[in-house]
């Protein structure tokens, strides 16, 4: 089967989930409705006050990129998707791309939205439009690498409770336990590393765009073994 009818039969499996279109809406509601709130620690970071619910919002993006992967290992369901798409390597990929693209847009919106009212809430103190389109697109990425990097775990571990138990209270000991150490080895650490993009001054030693980057190498290592046991284990 081609790629495009292969990608078509993911998203409509996508939509038509509930706790889905719920996770890319908790996802929008939580980062865009604490922007509301930047005002309140604006003079330590006015750019991360505006995005300072991307620590819950991620979240929502893991649960998406779980989901989407683990609800093929219940009752079966994957022989027969794998009956309808024999090249494993093709599903695969149309899945990750079928969770990457309504993330990407849910959270370019979401990116673009908390800017806008984290602007109006810090008033004289809100970032600039430079600094705030590069935090909105980042905000963005971010979102989708991590999805993306749940997805890959997924894959891995064939279980999204055992994912989520794994990956959820990674997330909050290293956003709210080590997260006001930068320049540590915690910097580097997918959760860490995409949020520098998010920060007017981060002081570490990643970049907006290379501590994207060193997310993008953790999505492009879990998704390489999600792929890995996708081709080589039993459904």
């Amino acid at each position: 089967m081609p790629f495009v009818p292969v990608l078509h039969a993911e998203w409509i499996k996508i939509r038509t989930l509930r706790s889905q279109l719920g996770a890319l809406a908790a996802m929008f509601v939580t980062i865009a409705g604490l922007s509301s709130l930047a005002a309140v620690d604006a003079d330590s970071d006015p750019l991360f006050s505006v995005y300072f619910g991307i620590s819950f919002g991620q979240i929502a993006a893991i649960a998406f990129g779980t989901t989407a992967v683990s609800s093929e290992y219940r009752d079966g369901a994957l022989r027969l998707t794998l009956t309808a798409v024999p090249d494993r390597g093709r599903w695969f990929a149309a899945k990750t791309t079928a969770i990457a693209l309504p993330v990407l847009a849910v959270g370019l919106l979401t990116g673009f939205v908390s800017l806008l009212v984290g602007r109006a809430a810090l008033g004289a103190s809100a970032p600039g439009w430079a600094e705030g389109v590069r935090g909105a697109v980042g905000c963005g990425v971010h979102l989708t690498l991590m999805a993306l990097f749940a997805a890959g775990v997924a894959a891995v571990l064939r279980s999204g409770v055992a994912t989520l138990s794994v990956l959820i209270p990674f997330l909050l000991i290293v956003s709210f336990v080590i997260g006001d150490f930068s320049g540590s080895v915690a910097d580097y650490l997918p959760d860490r590393a995409g949020q520098v993009a998010l920060h007017s001054d981060w002081g570490g030693a990643l970049g907006p765009w290379s501590g994207l980057g060193v997310t993008a190498l953790w999505t492009a290592a879990a998704l390489a073994a999600g792929a890995w046991g996708v081709r080589r284990r039993d459904a």
